[in-house]
């Protein structure tokens, strides 16, 4: 496995807890302490994307999941699997505002991510809203 796609499996894992908890910002340099002790053995150059990634997602949830929203119309978003809900999270966020990352790359990650964490139909979920977005941001 990459760094990458461990810390992409880490700032899963954050948000998480994050979002089962009730997004509690306050908790999250805790949350991220306890992650990076548990799974980021070896991954210093990858702490500043988590740090990036994660805080980007919080600080533009109500926007990520406005779009979330918009390609899964008939999924209302807080009865979305949590881990399901996460993952397109940190794909939608590294499409629409990570330029670092090439969105078939965030898309990807995300569908790799849903096959190990989420559920039986995850991946087919989670490839269909971001290809969705990706064929619209395409287009634009």
């Amino acid at each position: 496995m990459s760094k990458r796609h461990l810390a992409r499996s880490i700032v899963m894992q954050v948000l998480y807890q994050w979002d089962f908890r009730g997004k509690p910002s306050a908790a999250l340099p805790a949350i991220i302490l306890q992650q990076m002790k548990e799974f980021g053995t070896g991954l210093n150059d990858e702490v500043s994307y988590i740090d990036e990634t994660i805080n980007g997602v919080v600080d533009n949830v109500d926007e990520i999941d406005a779009v979330i929203k918009q390609y899964a119309s008939h999924w209302p978003i807080d009865q979305m699997d949590i881990v399901d809900r996460n993952i397109l999270r940190i794909g939608i966020y590294e499409m629409k505002f990570n330029d670092a990352v090439p969105a078939k790359v965030a898309i990807n990650e995300a569908i790799e991510m849903a096959k190990s964490y989420g559920g039986q139909s995850s991946s087919k979920f989670v490839n269909g809203i971001l290809g969705g977005i990706y064929n619209d941001i395409k287009n634009n």
